[in-house]
C-alpha cells in the first residue's frame, strides 16, 4: 500500500474517533473513562499518521 493511502485511512479514522469522543463527552454523563479511552485512541492514530508523514518521505 502507498503511504499516502495509509495516511488517508489514518486521517479518516482519526476524524471518526474525534467525532465519537465529542459525542461520548456530551452524551455519556457517568462514563468519563470511555471518553478518555476514545480520545486517547484518536490521539494515538494521529501520532501514527504524523510519524508516517515525517519519516516515510
Amino acid at each position: 500500500m502507498n503511504t499516502d493511502k495509509i495516511r488517508s485511512v489514518l486521517n479518516i479514522l482519526f476524524l471518526v474517533l474525534a467525532v465519537a469522543a465529542v459525542v461520548i463527552y456530551f452524551t455519556a454523563k457517568g462514563d468519563f473513562k470511555l471518553f478518555i479511552y476514545v480520545c486517547g485512541a484518536a490521539i494515538f492514530v494521529k501520532l501514527m499518521e504524523f510519524f508516517i508523514r515525517f519519516t516515510m518521505r
